[in-house]
């Protein structure tokens, strides 16, 4: 069978009949070919184009075009120094007279409900207030609302250990590094508790009569030595410092300093200095070789241009100077570039009412500008609502 079908495909092949169909057979294969070449190409093309389509519009593919629009679109979170506030504040802005005991509102004593001439004053971002309880030797944290506090360091009598302190002058808090750091001020120190419940202390710095201290963004510290009347910076690591305002002995000229208690620090790393025996705030800019007085400078006194031994200092974005006028019993404002302030809270006389103060040192706000006091002859922290 299959002899005689190969047998006839050759005879018909050859017949001479189909002569003509013979000879155009070649060219009738050719132009298939061609077809087929030409369908191929269009079929393979339109599989290309449709794979890169889908591929372009595929769910995963969507995904990292969201990511990469969020990554060009998010912008970072301005830095606040601490004790300052997030908001701007307008010059104008006021803050409810009666300010709301927070802290302490049991009368000066040892107790977790209680406070004993507290100086030192941070407020972290939920309201979470941290306060150095100077003659009880410790530091105290209050949460938000809490009706009494809870040992964070110190605590275990006055003294020099690993786990005691000695009169505490003032307090931040280190967040990158999970930690308080305090002016140890009865120890001439300045010291680093470990956040979680730590027990014990680390010396970062010694032989120094440190008052206030606050940080910066980059974690280099600011410390004020009142018994050298200057204030030095100290990076991480270093034990030395260099002078950032004053060291220039004690005295009244632009380039020094008297008896200074308080430090704030802004986002220029201009230096902030409560000096307080000159009855003033002083302005170092950074590098500078004197400051620049930025509130009082005229001597004491309970004048709206006047200071008496000034404590605690912030400064909000504006330049607007916030100081705690201790010998006044007030909290005043000074706009920049102002040569008279305005009464905040209390200068209402010294007492215990919930107008008044009674010898403030310690100040901060918190990031919606509430203002905080460290009302250390009431023993107590008073906030004062944002009005």
């Amino acid at each position: 069978m299959t002899t005689q079908f190969s047998k006839g495909t050759i005879e018909v092949i050859s017949q001479p009949s189909k002569s003509g169909s013979r000879s155009k057979r070649p060219f009738i294969l050719l132009g298939v070919l061609v077809t087929v070449f030409v369908i191929t190409t269009i079929v393979f093309a339109t599989l290309y184009a449709t794979n890169k389509s889908s591929k372009a519009t595929s769910p995963g593919n969507a995904v990292q075009l969201t990511s990469t629009t969020i990554k060009t679109t998010t912008t970072n979170t301005p830095y606040v120094p601490p004790r300052a506030p997030a908001i701007d504040i307008h010059p104008n802005t006021k803050w409810i007279q009666n300010g709301l005991t927070v802290a302490g509102e049991n009368g000066g004593g040892s107790e977790i409900n209680q406070l004993s001439d507290p100086t030192g004053l941070y407020v972290d971002d939920d309201q979470t207030i941290y306060v150095a309880d100077h003659s009880n030797h410790r530091i105290m944290k209050w949460k938000r609302d809490a009706t009494s506090g809870q040992v964070v360091a110190g605590g275990q009598e006055q003294g020099n250990g690993t786990h005691q302190l000695d009169t505490p002058f003032d307090l931040i808090v280190d967040k990158v590094r999970d930690s308080l750091i305090i002016s140890d001020n009865g120890n001439n120190k300045v010291v680093r508790w470990p956040g979680q419940n730590g027990t014990s202390k680390e010396t970062i710095i010694s032989n120094i009569r440190c008052r206030g201290l606050t940080i910066d963004e980059n974690g280099s510290l600011y410390v004020v030595d009142g018994g050298k009347h200057e204030v030095r910076r100290y990076r991480m690591g270093d034990t030395e410092g260099i002078v950032m305002a004053g060291g220039n002995g004690q005295g009244s000229r632009l380039d020094q300093l008297n008896s200074p208690s308080y430090v704030f620090v802004d986002r220029d790393h201009s230096v902030y200095v409560s000096d307080s025996g000159n009855h003033r705030v002083m302005k170092w800019e950074e590098g500078a070789k004197e400051g620049i007085v930025v509130a009082g400078g005229l001597g004491e006194g309970d004048s709206l241009s006047r200071l008496i031994g000034p404590r605690g200092v912030v400064v909000d974005q504006l330049g607007t100077v916030y100081v705690a006028d201790y010998g006044n019993h007030r909290i005043m404002r000074w706009p920049n570039g102002d040569t008279h302030g305005s009464v905040i809270a209390g200068g209402n006389g010294q007492g215990g009412q919930s107008n008044q103060l009674y010898y403030p040192y310690g100040i901060s706000f918190d990031r919606d500008g509430n203002l905080y006091v460290a009302d250390t002859y009431n023993h107590r922290v008073q906030k004062f609502h944002i009005d």
